[in-house]
This record gives structure tokens, C-alpha cells and sequence, in this order.
């Protein structure tokens, strides 16, 4: 089941700079519990924003870029071959940034999205999507506290 999962603030702010733009410890740690064992796809900037690849994860990098060969990773060059290169994981998920999360909305089943409750200034956005064919399956409200400065809820939807 091809799985989005992704965090973003109430207007759909994913992050700023090629970075996030709060730090929400449980949510990285769900992150890490979902993705690990797991093909994750991304685009160039994301995964440039890692001081390296993730541990127990097959890296899919999806560019533009001919000549783009990374350590640590298959590169691709559409969103077809990343899906195909995947297609043996049972739970492949898309990680980022917002141009990626745009071109494989079509093809998820899934989306895991951590609404973080507040608003922000960014230039990356999550692509809107209809509610009207997804249904919200899970819904866990997480407190502000000493470790999070923003409260979040993360949601489950399955397209319907």
C-alpha cells in the first residue's frame, strides 16, 4: 500500500529552506517506526537534508538531475520507475517535499499526516486534497508540552 506521510501546519506549510520548521520529537520517532524496513521516495532536496541516509531504509530519489549519483541511494528520474523500483515493499512510502507528495498523490492508497497546529511562514507546501474521496480511519490528538512547542493530531486517511 503506497503510503504518503508527511507533517504540515494548518494551511498545509511543510517547511522552509529545505528544512522543517518545528521540532517535534514523538512525531520523528512515528516516523522512524513507520518507515524503517521500509523503500522511502524522495526528491533531491529532501534527501539532501539528511546528514545521511536514513538507517533500514531503501532510498528512492527521485530528480531531474542526469547526472545525480549520491551515495546511498537508487536515483530515478520519474515518478513511474521510483513506484516500479519500489514495487516489491508491501509498504513503499513517499517522504517529500511538496513537488513529490504533488506528482505521487494519484497513486497513494494512504496518507499519514501529522497536522501541526499552528501557522508558518515556509516556502514548501502539501498538495490539497479532495476530502471527499479519503476517509479519516485514525485520529490521535497530541498535546503542546515541554518537548513539542506546537500541538499536533496525527491523521489516518484511506482513499475510498
Amino acid at each position: 500500500m503506497l503510503t504518503i506521510i508527511a507533517a504540515a501546519g494548518e494551511n498545509n506549510e511543510l517547511g522552509k529552506d529545505n528544512d522543517l520548521v518545528w521540532h517535534l520529537p514523538d512525531d520523528f520517532k512515528r516516523f522512524k517506526k513507520l518507515t524503517t524496513g521500509h523503500c522511502i521516495i524522495m526528491g533531491r532536496k529532501t534527501f539532501e537534508s539528511f546528514p545521511k541516509p536514513l538507517p533500514n531504509r531503501t532510498h528512492i530519489v527521485l530528480t531531474r538531475d542526469k547526472e545525480y549519483q549520491p551515495q546511498g541511494c537508487t536515483v530515478v528520474h520519474h515518478i513511474d520507475d521510483a513506484l516500479a523500483f519500489a514495487s516489491y515493499d508491501e509498504q513503499p512510502f513517499i517522504i517529500g517535499g511538496g513537488e513529490i507528495y504533488e506528482l505521487a498523490l494519484p497513486f497513494v492508497q494512504k496518507i499519514e499526516l501529522t497536522r501541526v497546529h499552528g501557522n508558518f511562514e515556509v516556502d514548501t507546501y502539501f498538495p490539497d486534497f479532495d476530502k471527499n474521496k479519503w476517509k479519516l480511519t485514525e485520529e490521535v490528538f497530541h498535546e503542546k508540552d515541554e518537548k513539542h512547542d506546537y500541538a499536533f493530531t496525527y491523521l489516518t486517511y484511506i482513499r475510498k
